[in-house]
């Protein structure tokens, strides 16, 4: 018991030791660099500015609900004056706070990053039970898989812009544009992991496979999947780094809306505040890729029967 208290202690205790290192030279190297906009955000300014965004989002959120109130007021006046009057809600159309540009971006990523996985994981089972489609498409796959974003992004831009046309889009074309440049850069982590995994599943279990004579479907549910679980998690939990990594970037070249466009829009706002903001923004885009990471590990550990994935 004594050992394993200790092992949980160094645990918790190395980590935070390392955080603490990393916040003390930051706040040493940010004192020495100057720039136009003044010297770069330690880690208390940082926060100051966070807590400073916190109290925008919260006076935003006070707007919103002052305006609905006097809506639903004025509403319910003019039926009182008029029972045949047709009651008509006109949405808020405020300035997105820095937490509402995180909300999109957050089920901006989930979307294509969800889009990925369900083209990568069947696309990958398949190419690694048939070596021969593996060797067909390999070179397509590895001519595609280095293609950056911002090669992407003018291509589906056009295409979206070509192909989704309607007077009431469902969705915003930003966000489909946003969302396709992710599934198409994220998804192929996820396909060669998946590929690799399958095609290296031990031969014994292929055999017992053979010997109960199981149907193509019943050998991939019962045989293939359990086995290459952990090279699928690998592969998507790089996915979903990527994913996150494309869609900043796409979001501040296209100014779709999230957390690149919040990000632009400060560095090109050029205010005393907006190098802060901008700190704050690369410190909550590395922490939510971290959470997501993660997530994605405690996903894996819940499905895989290798329970050595928690030392990872």
């Amino acid at each position: 018991m004594s050992a394993l208290l200790n092992i949980k202690w160094q645990n918790m205790a190395f980590p935070f030791v390392g955080l603490l290192a990393f916040l003390f030279f930051w706040q040493i190297a940010a004192s020495q660099v100057t720039t136009t906009l003044g010297s770069l955000p330690g880690p208390v300014a940082t926060a100051q500015q966070f807590m400073g965004l916190v109290d925008e989002h919260e006076a935003e959120q006070d707007k919103k609900t002052a305006f609905y109130q006097r809506q639903e007021q004025r509403n319910a006046d003019k039926l009182k004056a008029d029972p045949d009057f047709k009651v008509t809600v006109r949405p808020y159309t405020g300035r997105p706070t820095f937490f509402d540009q995180i909300t999109t971006s957050l089920i901006t990523v989930a979307t294509g990053f969800l889009v990925a996985s369900l083209i990568a994981i069947p696309m990958g089972i398949i190419l690694g039970l048939n070596q021969w489609m593996y060797q067909a498409l390999n070179p397509v796959i590895q001519i595609l898989k280095p293609i950056s974003p911002l090669a992407w992004l003018p291509l589906v831009t056009m295409v979206v812009s070509a192909v989704y046309s309607s007077d009431n889009p469902l969705v915003a074309k930003s966000f489909i544009n946003s969302a396709f440049t992710v599934t198409l850069c994220s998804l192929w982590p996820t396909l060669l992991n998946t590929t690799v995994g399958v095609a290296n599943i031990d031969p014994d279990l292929k055999n017992v496979s053979r010997v109960l004579k199981l149907d193509p479907l019943t050998h991939v549910r019962k045989i293939v999947l359990p086995s290459a679980i952990p090279m699928i998690f690998t592969g998507l939990r790089l996915s979903l780094g990527v994913a996150w990594m494309v869609l900043i970037a796409a979001e501040m070249l296209a100014q779709n809306p999230g957390l690149g466009k919040f990000v632009w829009d400060e560095f090109q706002n050029g205010s005393a505040q907006s190098l802060a903001r901008i700190m704050v923004a690369v410190v909550t885009i590395g922490i939510i890729g971290f959470m997501l990471d993660r997530g994605m590990l405690q996903l894996q550990k819940w499905f895989s029967w290798d329970k050595r994935s928690e030392l990872r």
